[in-house]
């Protein structure tokens, strides 16, 4: 959103709760995308004069911002925009491929024919959003997609941790459409396709293959964009 709209948007009285939520929004984004980059200071002055907004409302989007691990409160009491963990981004990758794994196998043996029109039409959605180039729906249409497949393994255990570390990994997930200058090869969304039939065929062996090496290509992706990136060398040698 320009400058421009966004003041629009933000004049004008608000409701409280329409306040909180598109402060909330706007910020998530932003973070999200890494608009606004890891470690940058959080002031609610700040926010309060760029949203027209009193305190309160913006107050309530930080904690909810919080909640999700975006925006870190040091013991100062310094509100930042929470660091990514590129040191331990070996632990981070491991646990992601093995849920990768785990899930998809799982939904080839155990899906219901009621889950699969949720991980069609979210596939769809990833598909459109990677068409229009839309970072932010891509993003959020992946984790979507791969949690419809975890729900269908039926392990509310894995569903959980899976969520955590796809929520984690939004921005780490970003460097990775970021590489791609944000167009990203048909082949990559084709290998959801490819995913979504060995569950449909219950191929149980073919669905742990496939998520494998789907999480490979992203994490090697993601591996060689940091080596070359000196932006994030210098983040992580701040760390």
């Amino acid at each position: 959103m320009s400058e421009t709209k966004e003041k629009k948007a933000a004049k004008g009285p608000h409701k409280r709760g329409a306040g909180v939520g598109y402060v909330y929004e706007t910020l998530h984004r932003e973070i999200v995308e890494l608009k606004i980059a890891p470690g940058s200071p959080i002031d609610e002055l700040q926010l309060a004069a760029r949203f027209s907004m009193s305190r309160t409302p913006i107050r309530e989007a930080l904690v909810r911002l919080a909640a999700e691990g975006l925006i870190t409160t040091l013991p100062n009491r310094a509100t930042i925009v929470s660091n990514i963990d590129f040191l331990n981004l070996s632990q981070f990758f491991d646990a992601l491929t093995l849920m990768y794994r785990v899930t998809t196998r799982l939904a080839a043996a155990n899906y219901e024919q009621a889950d699969l029109p949720q991980i069609y039409a979210w596939q769809e959605k990833f598909s459109k959003s990677v068409d229009e180039r839309d970072v932010f729906e891509m993003i959020a249409t992946n984790r979507e997609f791969h949690l419809a497949i975890a729900r269908a393994g039926r392990n509310r255990y894995y569903v959980e941790l899976f969520t955590r570390l796809l929520d984690e990994g939004r921005r780490i997930l970003r460097l990775y459409y970021q590489s791609y200058n944000d167009e990203i090869p048909r082949l990559y969304v084709e290998e959801h396709d490819d995913m979504i039939k060995a569950i449909v065929s219950r191929d149980l062996r073919l669905s742990d293959k496939l998520a494998a090496a789907h999480a490979d290509q992203i994490v090697r992706q993601i591996q060689s964009y940091i080596s070359a990136d000196t932006r994030v060398n210098n983040a992580i040698d701040l760390g």
